[in-house]
């Protein structure tokens, strides 16, 4: 059986079938929540954020129109305004404790404990990197990586354009390498 796309489900949820609001809850409840998660500092933050998303989808889903992006883009921009206005009353902004965003949907129970620190160490650095760069342009590289979007629907979700994007996206790699760089030799050092 060919699972139904996102569209078919907003039409269903747009026609009253709560089974489809419920499905598009569940499939995209754990993006949504692992982008705010690095976007802030605290989990239950990100879960309150999180479940205000879904909130607003229900009570704004009568109104959304399709407009040649994938549904998934409107939610992430509602979750990015969330984020923007939960950061304004905040006095500073803070940072993903040590690891964490390797594991939010990773069970390493599995794994070797030297691979578990090894990719803590890892994300550590990443994120270490990722908060030298730009802001837009680690807005650019979080959505377009960590939160899977294309970059149609990342420049759907940051109100640009795709070559605003792609240049972001470019700089930004080039920008989180250099910085990458740098965190290396400081480990080496």
């Amino acid at each position: 059986m060919q699972e139904v796309d996102d569209m078919e489900l907003v039409k269903q949820a747009q026609s009253g079938n709560l089974s489809a609001v419920g499905e598009l809850y569940d499939r995209h409840r754990p993006k949504i929540f692992r982008y705010i998660r690095f976007k802030t500092a605290n989990t239950q933050v990100a879960q309150d954020l999180t479940g205000e998303v879904f909130l607003r989808m229900v009570n704004h889903l009568s109104t959304f129109e399709p407009r040649g992006v994938p549904f998934s883009a409107w939610l992430y921009r509602i979750a990015r305004n969330l984020i923007i206005k939960e950061g304004q009353q905040e006095s500073r902004r803070s940072t993903v404790p040590l690891g964490y965003a390797d594991d939010l949907n990773h069970n390493h129970n599995q794994d070797n404990p030297a691979v578990v620190v090894e990719r803590r160490l890892q994300m550590e650095r990443v994120w270490q990197g990722l908060e030298k760069i730009d802001d837009n342009q680690r807005e650019v590289l979080m959505l377009r990586f960590i939160a899977g979007l294309s970059l149609k629907e990342t420049a759907r979700t940051l109100d640009r354009t795709v070559a605003s994007v792609k240049t972001l996206q470019h700089r930004g790699v080039l920008a989180l390498q250099a910085a990458l760089a740098i965190i290396e030799h400081k480990v080496e050092s």
